[in-house]
């Protein structure tokens, strides 16, 4: 692996021809974090989260790559729109009142065999029932459980509010509901444990939060282990053919799938490695994905002012979902100002090597949230651009 410095002096060379604001994507540090998300899947196929990547050319690589099978994609439209792409396996993630989406769907028979929804209520077969403007293709549909963890009788809770079904009966009561209605068909169950895989347990100068995160994360997965087999035996009494079980995430691939109940592990963030996926103690990857803001600006001593580079992250407003300077090392933002709109001071003392037109390298929060904010990814191997490709935004796809 190179050195943070001679990375910067290849990134530099390699997009010298190009003017920044620029992003890049390592096709070298993308493909061996592949590898290792193949490795710690340990067999069992992982289904690639779109909305971590949101550009269909790496997609597409990934996809090549043995190890991977299917998309887990965001939004209905972004789900019609890839199948009809040639993507043929594309779990919608998350419910949606896309009620045209939904008439498309069940009007066409390629697009009905290839896009899987989520559901967790009823009431959401009534919407989608009632957009079908004539369509009788039968929908796929998934199931989501509830992974949250549960304290003192539920009086505390631990992880994302999504799903509200948690109990084994009450999976098998929604599958029944799915099974009675025409025009439905269960093919599988989602449990994303986002409060285990997206979470880091080894926060740089927070020992004891790191501690606790540890004994809570251990004590989520082995409820979840437990309550997970339980449900899915209780949804196959239903559903003797479901055809997959959908577990994970980056910074769980490996525990979810030693479970066997589990047949395929979701993952997407963990390709870019964005950098709130630092602190872990359960993988490490390669920063792949980068965006670089031309120097404008230098007010005094230790300071320089890039262009932009005001793009914050989606989650809990703070610090940790701002950017960070990368490359050079040791630059900070001013605290009075933080990442601007149009322009953001950086305080350090590698400031004073940089000149006007010198780039600094930063690195998203999230992963795919950086292709909201570019149209082209320069793909880097070694110290060349060797290919661009358009993300989701550079393609006129704004789908959230």
């Amino acid at each position: 692996m190179n050195s943070p410095a001679a990375d910067r002096a290849r990134y530099d060379r390699a997009t010298a021809h190009l003017d920044a604001p620029l992003a890049i994507v390592d096709l070298e540090a993308f493909d061996a974090n592949a590898d290792d998300l193949v490795r710690r899947a340990g067999g069992k196929p992982v289904r690639v989260a779109s909305k971590s990547v949101r550009c269909r050319a790496l997609l597409e690589r990934v996809l090549a790559r043995p190890g991977f099978a299917g998309i887990m994609s965001y939004t209905l439209a972004e789900s019609l729109w890839l199948a009809r792409s040639g993507f043929e396996d594309v779990l919608l993630a998350y419910p949606s009142a896309d009620r045209a989406g939904f008439g498309e769907l069940a009007n066409d028979a390629k697009l009905a065999a290839a896009v899987t929804v989520m559901v967790d209520d009823p009431a959401q077969l009534e919407l989608v029932d009632a957009a079908r403007d004539g369509g009788g293709e039968e929908i796929r549909v998934c199931l989501e459980l509830d992974t949250a963890l549960q304290l003192l009788g539920g009086r505390v809770r631990v992880g994302a509010r999504r799903s509200p079904v948690r109990e084994p009966a009450q999976l098998a009561a929604l599958a029944r509901a799915v099974a009675a209605r025409p025009g439905f068909r269960v093919v599988g169950l989602m449990a994303y444990e986002g409060h285990v895989a997206g979470v880091g347990d080894a926060l740089a100068g927070r020992p004891l939060r790191s501690r606790a995160i540890r004994l809570m994360q251990g004590a989520a997965r082995r409820e979840l282990a437990a309550r997970r087999a339980e449900v899915v035996a209780a949804v196959r009494e239903v559903v003797p053919d479901l055809e997959f079980v959908n577990g994970g995430g980056t910074g769980s691939v490996q525990q979810t799938a030693a479970e066997d109940a589990v047949t395929e592990i979701a993952a997407g963030s963990g390709l870019y490695v964005p950098r709130l996926f630092d602190n872990y103690t359960s993988f490490s990857g390669r920063p792949a994905a980068l965006f670089a803001q031309p120097v404008v600006r230098r007010p005094g001593v230790g300071v320089v002012t890039v262009l932009g580079g005001g793009y914050p992250a989606s989650g809990a407003p703070g610090p940790d979902r701002l950017p960070v300077p990368y490359l050079p090392q040791g630059l900070r933002y001013d605290p009075q100002e933080g990442a601007g709109e149009v322009q953001t001071p950086l305080l350090g003392s590698p400031a004073d090597d940089l000149l006007i037109g010198d780039r600094v390298w930063f690195r998203h929060a999230k992963a795919g949230e950086l292709c909201e904010r570019f149209d082209t990814l320069h793909l880097v191997e070694g110290d060349r651009v060797t290919d661009s490709a358009a993300t989701y935004r550079g393609e006129g796809r704004t789908f959230l």
